[in-house]
């Protein structure tokens, strides 16, 4: 199994806890505030593992490019953050996590639109699974 394969199921582990912990953490506080402590934690973490993980000199390799996109990403995912936790104050876990998911569609058609990745028949099938099990799950 390749090394990116590794990881990327070791990420969904990690993902399947958030959300859980998450919720347990929002007990009796605001969204907001649940948030606002987990990126200090999330910020702490990931600057730790920065220190350890990177080389100080590839910092100078940085490209005004990289700021652009790596803050646009930021952008997004402030705003996934903040939505995500205002519904997992008040809504099931297991419905916000797949909803959550559902963000995969459109990864695919903004590779394929902006990265020009191939969208392949498993691709599509998958993106359909995706959405069919959306309208399953999230059907009150």
């Amino acid at each position: 199994m390749e090394r990116w394969v590794i990881y990327a199921i070791i990420s969904m582990f990690f993902a399947g806890f958030t959300s859980v912990v998450a919720k347990q953490g929002l007990v009796g506080i605001s969204a907001e505030l649940g948030l606002t402590i987990r990126t200090i934690f999330v910020c702490i973490f990931v600057l730790v593992f920065a220190a350890m993980a990177v080389d100080p000199a590839e910092v100078k390799s940085l490209q005004k490019v990289n700021y652009v996109w790596l803050a646009f990403s930021a952008i997004t995912t402030a705003g996934s953050w903040i939505f995500y936790y205002k519904a997992l104050k008040v809504g099931d876990v297991a419905t916000i996590a797949l909803i959550d998911k559902g963000s995969v569609v459109i990864a695919i058609l903004l590779a394929w639109w902006l990265l020009k990745e191939a969208i392949t028949l498993r691709l599509i099938l998958g993106a359909l699974l995706i959405v069919a099990g959306l309208f399953v799950i999230a059907k009150k």
